[in-house]
């Protein structure tokens, strides 16, 4: 008994000063914990809060759709908020304005501002709305006539151009519809050439709802030059300057150019306006040799060469006859321009020229 209630003692005792002894890792925890204490930087203050940025009006726009959403009006807004429509889109191809008092109260209205100053609107005083839109050409509706003379009453209307009672209309459709023009109801007297049509294109619903009706004639045409672009007097023309167009015989000047090749580098003697027909006056073939200029006078023959100084009598192209004068025995001559300050003469002038002084 003794010894078991020594034993029990001697156990207790040495529990204790194993409990009372810090484990190494706790002394080591202790003083790090300490060290940081004093090195930690000073707590951090939260930042700032980033300004709200409000949204901004769009001062001009183009669309696409029947109605003007607040997304298209204002940058910035959430998604449900943008797609929230505010205003009808002008017609096809028309522009409109809203004047901003309207866009901020038909945003109050709609739950997307409390009053103004929720919106920058950079001091406009309006925005400016185009609907965007396909404009459907004379040349689209002649195209389609064509085609549906040819289909339906076999003639070939390639030579001919429809001239549109009161000019072509101004149409404007849907901008994303690329198809043709393409004839619903077609009428063609043959006698007069007369013709009446109703034409739409294809899935187009304003055409649905109103196609389009016109009279005319098929008139006989030519083919001309005409620039495709505005020429300056003295400009040279290339062959990307200008286009074969075929336009009604009646009406047009005489003496039209109607082939490219007359037209291309040749110098314009005049302005020309874009889409205006060229005449053969108008153009002129790019002078190389000046009147008045100091040429170089040349006679080739076989074993001979002769070469003198004279001054040119007149202006001349590449190829055309002038005359030269001789500055010192003031003897005249005719020659052919054969290159820039150069004049070559034709062996029926040699004499004149080897006996010139």
């Amino acid at each position: 008994m003794i010894r078991l209630s020594t034993l029990l003692a001697a156990v207790a005792l040495a529990g204790t000063a194993f409990a009372a002894q810090p484990h190494p890792a706790a002394r080591a925890g202790a003083g790090a914990g300490a060290v940081a204490a004093i090195v930690a930087p000073p707590p951090q203050q939260p930042p700032a809060p980033t300004p709200v940025r409000k949204p901004f009006l769009r001062p001009e726009l183009t669309l696409t759709s029947e109605l003007v959403s607040f997304g298209d009006l204002l940058s910035g807004l959430s998604s449900d908020a943008a797609a929230t429509p505010g205003f009808r889109a002008p017609a096809l191809g028309e522009t409109g304005t809203i004047q901003v008092s309207r866009i901020m109260e038909a945003a109050r209205a709609a739950g997307i501002i409390r009053d103004a100053s929720d919106i920058e609107s950079h001091g406009f005083a309006q925005v400016i709305v185009t609907r965007a839109a396909r404009r459907l050409m004379a040349s689209d509706l002649e195209a389609a006539v064509k085609t549906g003379l040819q289909e339906r009453f076999g003639v070939d209307a390639r030579a001919l151009a429809l001239a549109i009672d009161g000019g072509a209309p101004a149409i404007a459709i849907e901008p994303e519809l690329t198809g043709d023009v393409t004839v619903l109801d077609l009428g063609y007297d043959a006698r007069s050439r007369r013709v009446q049509a109703r034409l739409i294109v294809p899935g187009s619903a304003a055409m649905r709802l109103k196609p389009i009706r016109i009279t005319g004639q098929m008139v006989d045409t030519i083919e001309v030059v005409v620039p495709r672009r505005s020429i300056a007097r003295g400009e040279t023309l290339s062959a990307a300057d200008v286009i074969v167009e075929r336009r009604p015989r009646d009406g047009q000047a005489t003496e039209l150019i109607g082939d490219a090749k007359a037209a291309v580098d040749k110098v314009a003697r005049r302005a020309l306006t874009v889409g205006m027909p060229l005449r053969v006056g108008d153009v002129q073939r790019e002078e190389i040799v000046g009147k008045g200029d100091l040429v170089t006078i040349v006679y080739e023959a076989p074993g001979l060469l002769i070469s003198m100084r004279g001054k040119s009598g007149e202006a001349g192209a590449m190829g055309d006859v002038i005359t030269i004068t001789n500055p010192q025995s003031k003897r005249v001559l005719q020659g052919t321009v054969s290159g820039p300050g150069r004049v070559s003469v034709k062996s029926s002038a040699i004499g004149r020229v080897a006996s010139a002084p």
